[in-house]
Parts: structure tokens; C-alpha cells; sequence
């Protein structure tokens, strides 16, 4: 290669910058999920807590995690405003 088609030639990442934000994001949301499902251990491992079937554990932190895999599916897939 010659010297004048290195210079033209620039180098450029798969995704742009608002694509690593919109991961960062979405990587957040589903630390946020995981959050929402710990707890409702029992203090004696005799005793059933039924705090573990809360709607927080069972119904409303999956669809978190759920969604913030979606959304990083997203970040992955958006097409970067200067590579259109």
C-alpha cells in the first residue's frame, strides 16, 4: 500500500460512541434487575419465608432483566449517524 491510501484510509470501530452509552445503559438496567431479585432469605433455614414469591422477585425483576437485555440488543443493532 502506498503511503497516500494509508492516509485515506481511516480507521473506525464497529460501533460508535452512542452505541457504548446505550450499552452502558443497558448493562445498568440489568444490574438493576439482579438488585431487585435478592433477599427474602429466611433468618432460620427451618422457617419458609414466603417473601420469596414477593411480585418483585418473581414477576417485576425478571421483566427488568428481560428488558435490559433487549435494550442492549438495541444498542448493538443502531446503526452509528456517521456510518449511514
Amino acid at each position: 500500500m502506498s503511503k497516500n491510501s494509508q492516509e485515506t484510509q481511516k480507521e473506525t470501530f464497529a460501533l460508535g460512541k452512542e452505541n457504548y452509552k446505550l450499552l452502558l445503559i443497558g448493562f445498568a438496567i440489568i444490574v438493576i434487575g439482579f438488585i431487585l431479585m435478592v433477599g427474602g432469605k429466611s433468618e432460620d433455614p427451618t422457617v419458609f419465608n414466603p417473601e420469596i414469591f414477593s411480585f418483585r422477585r418473581i414477576t417485576l425483576a425478571p421483566l427488568v432483566v428481560l428488558f435490559g437485555f433487549l435494550f442492549e440488543i438495541y444498542a448493538i443493532m443502531k446503526r452509528p449517524k456517521d456510518n449511514v
